[in-house]
């Protein structure tokens, strides 16, 4: 016999977009300013499913545990989107649910660019640099993102140097130390 479900289960296991909540990044909000956040991440993330481990996406999900899948719904603003990061030990697809948005995958300055339209999809192993942005000037981007992998490997992400560099050239070093706190930022 299948495994049958309650109704309370199935609340249990079901995500009202209307009800999401915007990802809470454990960084201190007054130092860090929003144009400091849209280096990093992608200016509204909502997690939808997401399991009770440490990430980079905060600790709010409609929907706990899913076997090590985390997917989340980004929100971007014209022309914004992180920059170069890799995940070391998770997958992380990405389907575009409205707009075009540019991925940057690779090496820092010898990136391969691949613009997706509404309903495509990109899936980026571990370990790959990759970066996005919303391709337009004047509409937003809507981003369907699922990531797969070891629950207890999604605070894998790091970036390249440069990035560091950015940041502290441009926000300053206390910028640099709160971002330390939830991705791995190399020396410069």
């Amino acid at each position: 016999m299948k495994r049958s479900m309650t109704s309370a289960e199935i609340a249990e296991r079901t995500a009202r977009f209307a009800d999401l909540q915007s990802m809470h990044v454990p960084i201190d909000r007054e130092l860090v300013s929003q144009d400091a956040m849209d280096v990093i991440f992608a200016r509204n993330i909502l997690p939808i499913i997401m399991e009770k481990s440490k990430n980079p996406f905060g600790d709010v999900g409609a929907i706990y545990g899913a076997n090590g899948m985390a997917m989340n719904i980004s929100v971007l603003p014209p022309n914004q989107g992180p920059c170069l990061h890799a995940h070391n030990a998770t997958f992380e697809t990405f389907f575009v649910l409205e707009g075009s948005i540019t991925f940057h995958v690779g090496e820092p300055g010898a990136e391969e660019h691949v613009t997706l339209n509404r309903w495509d999809t990109f899936s980026c192993p571990p370990e790959a640099y990759r970066g996005f942005n919303n391709a337009s000037d004047s509409e937003q981007a809507i981003l369907l993102t699922i990531i797969n992998g070891d629950p207890n490997a999604r605070d894998d992400v790091n970036v390249p140097s440069a990035v560091t560099q950015h940041l502290r050239d441009t926000y300053g070093e206390p910028i640099v130390e709160e971002f330390r706190q939830v991705v791995a930022l190399p020396e410069a």
